[in-house]
């Protein structure tokens, strides 16, 4: 199963999304991220909160969909944050699509501590996210039955 995590400039939470799958995801699964508008640069907080955790950020890197055109992703889950105004990409594939807001650490102003703060409450948010995720029984969830199994763990703070 591949999964796609976009966002809008991907270099942070749908970054922090594909790195921290990677580490965690049983075999069989894997992920990618994409952005409607890449940045064509990562954060480098982003960057180094994963490497923090021991993940390898060896091959990420910001791109769009279009990457992924020879091999499409299972499901897309978009990470943007609605609820700031932000707009959330759109992807046209045939994938099961779904909705993980995001609040954008990447913005948040003040020392050091606080920013850190701010990454790593994101990273506790998403851990929590594919720990529902990879709880799912993929084999006896009926396709009918996906999309609003995968909406519900979005809806997780």
């Amino acid at each position: 199963m591949k999964v796609l995590f976009m966002c809008t400039a991907n270099s942070c939470r749908s970054v922090l999304s594909e790195g921290l799958f990677n580490h965690l995801a049983p075999d069989g699964m894997t992920a990618v991220s994409a952005g409607s508008f890449p940045s064509g640069r990562l954060n480098p907080r982003a960057v180094s909160t994963l490497q923090g955790l021991g993940v390898d950020t060896s091959a990420l890197y910001s791109k769009d969909s279009s990457s992924f055109t020879d091999s499409p992703p299972d499901i897309v889950i978009t990470v943007c944050d609605k609820a700031a105004g932000e707009p959330c990409p759109v992807y046209f594939g045939p994938s099961v699509k779904s909705h993980w807001g995001l609040a954008d650490p990447s913005e948040v102003e003040g020392s050091d501590e606080q920013i850190q703060a701010a990454f790593d409450a994101t990273v506790a948010q998403i851990r929590r996210r594919f720990a529902a995720f990879f709880a799912l029984d993929f084999d006896t969830l009926a396709p009918t039955e996906l999309k609003p199994a995968l909406d519900r763990i979005g809806e997780m703070q």
